[in-house]
């Protein structure tokens, strides 16, 4: 009786397997390098250059938007698939297809037509994004000597037109059918031109010559 009360015992105090208490692995997210580079230095930097008088009125990056359209694509819809796919990989987010406002029958166009992609990118992923274009990507463009500093649209909002896909190494060249351009808009929370110039400056967007006033 004894040996039978141990035996059990034993079956009690023996965990069931699978029931040890898993300890959970946290990872720590690591905020983006140009984010951090917005709060420690940017913010101090143009508070001062603009006499803000509080670090509320300093002017930020609130979203990029990555536009790909795809004229092409009205005779070839396989041509705004591959658009679809390579901003996705460009950008790391599920893009929206954008469609024809009205029709213009010189071009064959009918309203609804899909024409383009485009990609919202917020917090996080906008600063990666900006990164990786201005370190990696805008150097792979041919002869480049910088972006033109006239793409201003008076209200603080920066576009770029870039030719080619391809300048961004998430795209593999060898499976690219048709080079495909696309618009980036930088919106900034700047009330003028000059304040966003100086904001992407200090980001380090790689202008050629400083003209505006």
């Amino acid at each position: 009786m004894a040996k039978q009360k141990e035996n059990k015992d034993q079956k009690e105090q023996k965990p069931k397997a699978g029931a040890e208490k898993k300890e959970k692995v946290v990872e720590e997210k690591i905020p983006a390098r140009l984010k951090q580079r917005y709060v420690k230095e940017i913010v101090p930097k143009l508070k001062e250059q603009f006499n803000y008088s509080s670090t509320m009125e300093v002017p930020k990056l609130d979203k990029i938007v990555v536009n790909m359209g795809v004229g092409a694509a009205v005779q070839d819809s396989k041509i705004l698939e591959e658009a679809v796919k390579d901003l996705e990989t460009i950008t790391g987010q599920k893009s929206s297809v954008r469609q024809a406002r009205k029709s213009i029958s010189n071009f064959k166009l009918r309203e609804g037509m899909k024409i383009g992609a485009k990609v919202t990118l917020r917090n996080e992923r906008m600063y990666e994004f900006l990164d990786r274009f201005i370190s990696i990507a805008l150097p792979r463009v041919r002869d480049f000597r910088g972006v033109s500093d006239k793409s201003f649209d008076g209200r603080g909002n920066y576009t770029l037109g870039i030719k080619e896909q391809i300048i961004f190494p998430e795209i593999n060249v060898d499976k690219v059918t048709k080079i495909l351009g696309m618009d980036i808009t930088f919106v900034t929370t700047a009330k003028s031109d000059k304040e966003a110039y100086e904001l992407l400056n200090a980001f380090g967007m790689p202008f050629r010559k400083k003209e505006i006033n």
